[in-house]
């Protein structure tokens, strides 16, 4: 069955990040997965999380700046990086913000990201 999804729906986060949901738990009603449009002002930052859900994420522009246990991963427009449950990570955007999109396997939920408090 083909469902269209006419617009995403905008998840309210702090510290000037946009979250436009177009599949996932909140927009469409997937739990399989989600598909999430984000921009991140310069300087954004978010506490470290232990997700159970792998993260798939394509950068449009700008940079996300991955601290993972292995290190600091930066990575600029055009390139994508992947993070697998249970793996602590924590995201911030370099010095021009950040533009991407994320896929979640399954779909992101608050209570599966397991952030710091």
């Amino acid at each position: 069955m083909v469902r269209r999804i006419d617009g995403p729906t905008r998840i309210p986060v702090p510290g000037g990040k946009v979250i436009d949901e177009y599949v996932g738990r909140v927009n469409s009603g997937d739990e399989q997965l989600s598909i999430a449009h984000m921009v991140a002002p310069p300087g954004w930052e978010e506490p470290a999380q232990t997700p159970e859900f792998a993260e798939y994420t394509l950068v449009l522009k700008g940079s996300v700046i991955v601290e993972h246990a292995g290190g600091t991963t930066v990575v600029e427009a055009g390139q994508a990086f992947v993070s697998e449950p249970g793996e602590k990570i924590r995201y911030s955007s370099g010095p021009s913000g950040a533009e991407y999109v994320a896929v979640c396997l399954p779909a992101f939920s608050p209570d599966t990201a397991n952030r710091d408090e």
